[in-house]
């Protein structure tokens, strides 16, 4: 048995928790509880006591999954950027006969991405605040805005053939969905104002950047001889 399972066991009073308190709550729990106190009140919030009394145990049963805080925070960073990326993954993946509607699908999904309650709106906004603070979560939100960027790219290409308007529409596309974002989570909205403004988007960045059909004559006469 390892040294913090040892700890763990020991029964301390307000520093370690006994074997069946903290079995009955898994890594993941406290990773759930630490991204629901910044999703409340920033990254200030996720300490290890104030996580602990919301779980209703005592700090020992952190100690039972993690050294310190500061893993407590690499492993939910961690946890964020892999389903992000593979959010990203899954989303390049999905394709159609239909680059227009693979466009729709996309704003619809990453609109939702915010969640019901705006919890991933939030994090987000909070771990952006970090990671002006910190240089090693600037790179790590690099790496996921790359992904982003790389996926929209990659759909706007199936629409325009054009590499360059590709890469021009993926970064509006992702300034209309971050200022979307920003819209949504105030208190109070306009009724419908979510299906606003995907629609917006959609007519602008989707439906009119189609390259535009040949015309009559120029299906006719084909391509020139060189």
């Amino acid at each position: 048995m390892n040294a913090k399972k040892q700890a763990a066991k020991s029964g301390k009073p307000g520093k370690r928790a006994g074997p069946v308190e903290a079995s009955r709550l898994t890594r993941d729990d406290w990773l759930d509880a630490a991204f629901r106190a910044v999703v409340e009140g920033g990254f200030d919030k996720a300490r290890v006591l104030m996580i602990a009394d919301a779980l209703g145990v005592t700090r020992g049963s952190f100690y039972w999954h993690f050294t310190d805080h500061a893993e407590l925070i690499s492993a939910l960073l961690a946890r964020w950027v892999a389903r992000e990326l593979a959010l990203d993954k899954q989303l390049r993946a999905e394709a159609t006969s239909d680059p227009r509607a693979d466009l729709e699908r996309l704003l619809e999904a990453a609109l939702a991405h915010g969640g019901p309650d705006l919890e991933n709106i939030r994090f987000e906004l909070a771990l952006r605040g970090l990671g002006r603070r910190d240089p090693a979560v600037a790179q790590m939100l690099v790496e996921v805005d790359e992904a982003r960027m790389g996926l929209f790219a990659q759909k706007f290409q199936r629409l325009t053939g054009d590499p360059k308007k590709a890469s021009e529409l993926a970064a509006l596309f992702y300034l209309a969905i971050v200022g979307s974002n920003q819209a949504l989570s105030r208190p109070v909205n306009p009724p419908q104002v979510s299906e606003y403004l995907m629609g917006i988007i959609s007519t602008y960045l989707i439906h009119q950047q189609a390259p535009a059909p040949a015309s009559p004559a120029q299906r006719r006469s084909g391509p020139k001889a060189a």
